[in-house]
């Protein structure tokens, strides 16, 4: 499931302001910024976290779960090793 840190740090890589990642998903700004501010996955409609893990993902982010380590993202390679666009 998406968490907080994965949302601002997948903003982050994406070069994405709260505002762009709202224009993207639908999602208002308000919420984005609330979700953000949640350690774990944030308390959302579930259709709000969908939206937003949908935009993420169609622009290349990779959502690594938790694995001992802390969940985490990265950005998707294509097969000639080159980054997807976003």
């Amino acid at each position: 499931m998406l968490t907080g840190a994965q949302i601002r740090m997948a903003r982050g890589l994406l070069r994405w302001s709260v505002k762009d990642l709202a224009e993207h998903s639908g999602v208002s700004t308000a919420t984005i910024k609330r979700m953000e501010e949640v350690d774990g996955v944030p308390k959302s409609i579930a259709d709000n976290l969908s939206k937003i893990q949908t935009v993420l993902e169609k622009s290349g982010i990779q959502l690594i779960p938790e694995n001992g380590g802390g969940a985490g993202i990265r950005l998707r390679s294509r097969a000639d090793g080159t980054r997807d666009e976003h």
